[in-house]
């Protein structure tokens, strides 16, 4: 269930990767939820509240769970977007947490066309490239909860087995 308006609209196979996703264990243990991913996969929503899974000591989300939720979509993402000639990986993230989360709050993961095309074209320039996406968790009036910032990394195929083979023979 779509938690933020947009025209876009799931297609049968990124339904089911939903589906997988919300079964998968390291999602359905963080207490996370995906409840949209578009057709197009630049657009997916993630939601969390607190339940027996995600309650720590003190009666709210517990920290750990709020990350988790959200962790690996940008790179699975681009990984749709980019295709099976690049290597996507996470690099970094860092999360600040703002205030504690005891209500259902959601988080939207969006990739403008603007921003594939500068990954593309940073990877025909330099081969790789490394940038950073934010990303925040709120609740249905704005409210922001925990604000992140997800570093990923993009290279081609062939760069990144170039370099692969360097680092392993020293070079």
């Amino acid at each position: 269930m779509k938690q933020y308006e947009t025209t876009k609209r799931e297609s049968r196979k990124s339904a089911m990767m939903r589906r997988g996703f919300n079964f998968w264990p390291c999602i359905w243990c963080s207490g996370g939820r995906v409840e949209f991913i578009a057709g197009d996969y630049r657009e997916l929503h993630v939601s969390i509240k607190l339940n027996i899974r995600t309650r720590n000591k003190v009666g709210t989300v517990y920290g750990g769970s709020i990350y988790s939720s959200v962790d690996p979509y940008f790179m699975l993402m681009f990984m749709q977007i980019l295709g099976k000639d690049f290597v996507v990986w996470d690099k970094a993230a860092s999360v600040k947490f703002v205030r504690p989360i005891v209500n259902k709050v959601k988080c939207r993961f969006l990739v403008t066309e603007e921003l594939v095309e500068e990954v593309k074209h940073k990877i025909a320039v330099l081969g790789e490239y490394t940038f950073e996406l934010p990303l925040k968790y709120e609740d249905e009036a704005g409210v922001v909860y925990a604000v992140f910032t997800k570093t990923i990394y993009a290279a081609s195929k062939d760069f990144y087995k170039k370099k692969m083979a360097a680092k392993s023979t020293g070079a």
